[in-house]
C-alpha cells in the first residue's frame, strides 16, 4: 500500500510528460500501479462518484460556483490533454506571484472532481495545477485541438445556465487567469498647479473574440460598464463599476 505522497509524486512526474516506464524507474512503483492511479489516486475501497454529465439524466457539477470559477480559469490559462487509457489531464498554468489563486484553483479542481488526482507541477516562474480524470471533456466540452483563439468557443446550454447563476465566480476565474487590476494615473493642471491623479481599473486580455464576448456578456448581466480600447483588451474603468468589481473580484493575491 503506497501512501498518498508517493502516489501524488508519481502522478506529478507523469503530468510533466514523463513516460510510465521512466516514472516507475525513478519512484520504484510498478507501471501498473501508476496506470491505475491515473484513473483514481485513492486506495481501492473508496467509492468514486459518477460524472454528472454521463448519467442517464445529465446534471451540472454539484458545486456550480466552483465549476463556474474553474471554467473561467480554463478559458484563460487552461488546456486539456489526452493521456493513456482514456485519461485526460487538465492543466491551469498560474504565476508563482499569486499563491492564493493557485490554492483557489486547486480547491476548485478538487471540488469539481473530488475523487480524482490533483497536483501542482512546478515550472520556471509558474505552477501548472493539474487534475486527471476520464471526464474532463464531458465537463469542459470547449476542449479541442489547436489554440482557443483559432477555433470556436461557445458554452453549452447547461454551462450557460451555471454561469448565469454564478456570474461573479465565472468573472473572477477569467480575471484570475487573463486579467488584472491596475492603478492608472494622469496629470492635470488646476489653477496653475500640476496635480497627479490615480485611479484603479480592471483589464482582461485574450486573443479569442469568443472568450472576450463571454466575458463582456457576463459583465453586462451584472451591471458592469466596460470598453474595448483595442483588439484584445477589455477595460473596466468607471468608478461605480470598479467598485462593483472590487466587491466581487478584487486584486490578485
Amino acid at each position: 500500500m503506497y501512501d498518498m505522497g508517493t502516489r501524488k509524486r508519481a502522478l506529478a512526474l507523469v503530468a510533466q510528460g514523463r513516460s510510465l516506464n521512466a516514472v516507475s524507474k525513478e519512484t520504484g512503483v510498478s507501471r501498473a500501479a501508476i496506470r491505475s492511479w491515473l484513473t483514481r489516486v485513492e486506495p481501492r475501497g473508496h467509492s468514486a462518484r459518477p460524472c454528472p454529465r454521463c448519467q442517464d439524466i445529465p446534471t451540472p457539477p454539484a458545486n456550480q460556483a466552483a465549476y463556474a470559477y474553474l471554467l473561467g480559469l480554463y478559458l484563460g490559462d487552461g488546456c486539456i490533454n489526452a493521456h493513456r487509457r482514456g485519461v485526460y489531464f487538465i492543466r491551469i498554468v498560474l504565476d508563482n506571484a499569486w499563491p492564493g489563486i493557485i490554492g483557489a484553483c486547486e480547491a476548485a479542481l478538487r471540488s469539481v472532481r473530488p475523487d480524482n488526482s490533483v497536483c501542482r507541477v512546478r515550472k520556471q516562474g509558474c505552477v501548472a495545477v493539474t487534475g486527471s480524470s476520464k471526464h474532463w471533456p464531458c465537463l469542459i466540452p470547449q476542449h479541442g485541438p489547436g489554440l482557443k483563439h483559432n477555433r470556436k468557443i461557445a458554452l453549452e446550454p447547461w454551462q450557460q445556465a451555471v454561469v448565469d447563476t454564478h456570474p461573479w465566480d465565472f468573472i473572477r476565474g477569467l480575471i484570475h487567469s487573463d486579467g488584472c487590476r491596475v492603478t492608472n494615473w494622469t496629470e492635470k493642471v488646476i489653477n496653475g498647479e500640476r496635480k497627479r491623479y490615480e485611479y484603479p481599473r480592471y483589464f482582461f486580455t485574450n486573443l479569442s473574440a469568443d472568450i472576450r464576448q463571454l466575458y463582456t456578456d457576463t459583465l453586462d448581466k451584472v451591471g458592469v460598464d466596460w470598453k474595448q480600447p483595442n483588439s484584445r483588451n477589455i477595460s473596466v474603468a468607471r468608478r461605480a463599476s470598479v467598485a462593483l468589481m472590487d466587491t466581487h473580484v478584487g486584486p490578485k493575491y
